[in-house]
């Protein structure tokens, strides 16, 4: 073999020996991804999760893949001469903006994701909350002020029926799901919110991690002070954080909070931004995100 080749295989090697123990240790884990942000809107983003995700899938791990569609949603409502408006965070979601989203959501993002996914094999298969019970929810009502205000078709999840998506898992398939939920009380569509339906998820498959792509780096030790991002902290340090958090943050480290405090082991927030994020993130040594641990995981290792 040349000089030349030697060079090229060798770091090529390294790389891959790096992956080793983490390829052991989440080998047949389930790992529950919630796609959003830039990730969603730069086709090379776009590809590259797609990669990652089918990677992790011949990798022998388990992914599931959760998405919203907020930038969508209000292009699509915008179209339809229908204002966007938000309360306490929340999208305000009328009956006539709910068959929007759905469409979009159920008919657009999530085809894009299945069919990106399934250029490299017959892998991804599209599914909603709705279908086979997988959500369930109530009507969620915010409180402003002290009053509890109505935002219309907005889905407080109630229940997780994992039945359908653990079928396509056994079966090797990589599930997309749309958050979109049933109600529980009058049988309409709602529409919730898609960091939270993750968390939801990734506790009722038991998973072993779950991710969340941002638009930013991770969490921040002192925003806007610093941009030193904290690379691990437990359960309770995250609670004592969450009241000082900017709002799009919230429902993100809510739900990794409600994830680790319900048996997953860990849940990462990642930065979306990055090209091949997930596979940093889960394979190599440094991470590049946050990872939020259970507290009595404080002195195991990552």
């Amino acid at each position: 073999m040349s000089t030349t080749r030697k060079h090229t295989a060798l770091p090529k090697a390294q790389i891959l020996i790096e992956a080793l123990p983490w390829l052991t240790r989440h080998h047949g884990k389930t790992v529950v991804i919630k796609f959003g942000g830039n990730a969603m809107v730069d086709e090379d983003l776009k590809a590259a999760f797609a990669q990652d995700v089918v990677f992790l899938r011949h990798a022998g791990l388990k992914p599931v893949v959760v998405h919203g569609g907020g930038p969508q949603i209000s292009r699509a409502l915008d179209k339809a001469g229908i204002v966007s408006e938000f309360k306490a965070g929340l999208r305000v979601t009328t009956e006539d903006a709910m068959d929007v989203v759905r469409m979009v959501l159920a008919g657009q993002v999530q085809r894009e994701l299945v069919g990106l996914l399934n250029q490299h094999g017959p892998f991804a298969v599209g599914l909603t909350g709705e279908d086979a019970h997988t959500i369930t929810a109530t009507r969620h009502q915010p409180e402003i002020d002290g009053e509890f205000v109505d935002i219309g078709r907005v889905g407080e999840i109630t229940e997780i029926d994992t039945g359908a998506i653990e079928a396509l898992l056994a079966d090797g398939r990589i599930p997309v799901v749309s958050s979109i939920a049933r109600s529980q009380d009058d049988h309409h569509v709602y529409n919730v919110n898609a960091d939270t339906a993750a968390a939801a998820l990734a506790a009722a498959l038991d998973a072993e991690t779950l991710m969340v792509l941002t638009d930013v780096e991770g969490l921040y030790e002192d925003w806007p002070n610093s941009d030193e991002v904290i690379s691990r902290l437990t359960a309770s340090q995250l609670e004592k954080l969450l009241p000082d958090l900017s709002s799009g943050m919230v429902p993100k480290m809510e739900g990794c909070l409600h994830a680790v405090r319900n048996g997953v082991t860990t849940a990462r927030v990642i930065d979306g931004r990055v090209q091949h994020s997930i596979l940093l993130e889960i394979f190599t040594d440094e991470g590049i995100g946050t990872m939020v641990v259970p507290d009595e995981q404080e002195g195991d290792a990552a």
